[in-house]
């Protein structure tokens, strides 16, 4: 029997901890109908960019995920960074279960929108944070800044010199409302308590993912707290990318093995 699922956010000192947990197997179990199967999205099915809007998915990354979710009556769902609105654009719709914002906003596999306690930081809070890092990334040439609406991020990728100046800024801003949130090249304001974890605790409540075991893959350390969510309820967690200290205990190398191993899912289902 499964053990009741305690939702923890990532301790501060994530990084710290993690030093001294080896890194995974490159290996995965075989895919399994009972499985509700979640995803992160850059950097796990598509491979990162300049900037967020410049990625490239596989041209048959979506019809291979309606494939494995059709297989798996429903029960997969992307759990990303990113707005909802932007894995539909990206995956022409194609998944209905969605969390996005790492959890502030949530669809459900019947495409309803839950509402999510916690996820609207206040508005002042709000303004202050968009006002700031926007004059941060303006000033910062090569930093992109993102808007998320209930989340900010400053994205460094093309000026990893001005990682630095990126992480202070946030930082600043840390609040009762806010945490920090380090990822690869972006350092992100979001509002305590809102994790991948909790967003995939609670599709574990709801059909058609509840009674299932959950499969979750994810690169970054933003993933952890999702890593912690399937393992403390007996499920299958996959670093994907370069071995690294992890909460994971299974790996894919990079991307192309992660949807090569996503189109092969309904064909070990079936087998």
């Amino acid at each position: 029997m499964r053990r009741p699922l305690v939702v923890r956010a990532a301790s501060p000192d994530l990084g710290r901890i993690l030093s001294g947990i080896p890194a995974p197997p490159v290996n995965v179990p075989r895919p399994r109908s009972d499985w509700a199967l979640f995803l992160d999205f850059d950097g796990t099915v598509v491979d990162f960019a300049p900037r967020p809007d410049d990625v490239r998915p596989e041209p048959d990354l979506a019809p291979a995920l309606g494939r494995a979710a059709e297989v798996l009556g429903g029960a997969l769902a992307v759990v990303t960074g990113r707005p909802i609105r932007e894995i539909d654009h990206w995956l022409d719709a194609k998944v209905a279960a969605v969390a996005g914002i790492h959890g502030a906003e949530r669809r459900g596999a019947d495409r309803r929108i839950a509402a999510v306690a916690g996820a609207a930081p206040p508005p002042g809070e709000a303004a202050r944070a968009r006002e700031r890092l926007a004059e941060v990334a303006e000033a910062n040439a090569g930093v992109v800044f993102e808007d998320k609406g209930c989340a900010f991020a400053l994205h460094y990728r093309n000026a990893p010199e001005r990682r630095t100046a990126c992480v202070d800024a946030v930082k600043a801003l840390e609040s009762r409302a806010f945490e920090v949130l380090a990822g690869a090249a972006v350092v992100e304001l979001r509002s305590r308590g809102v994790h991948k974890g909790a967003a995939i605790a609670a599709f574990m409540a709801e059909a058609p993912f509840a009674g299932r075991t959950p499969v979750f893959v994810g690169d970054d350390v933003t993933d952890e707290d999702g890593f912690r969510a399937v393992n403390d309820l007996g499920g299958v967690s996959i670093l994907a990318g370069p071995a690294r200290p992890t909460g994971a205990r299974h790996r894919l190398p990079d991307v192309g093995s992660v949807v090569a191993w996503l189109r092969g899912i309904p064909e070990a289902v079936a087998a």
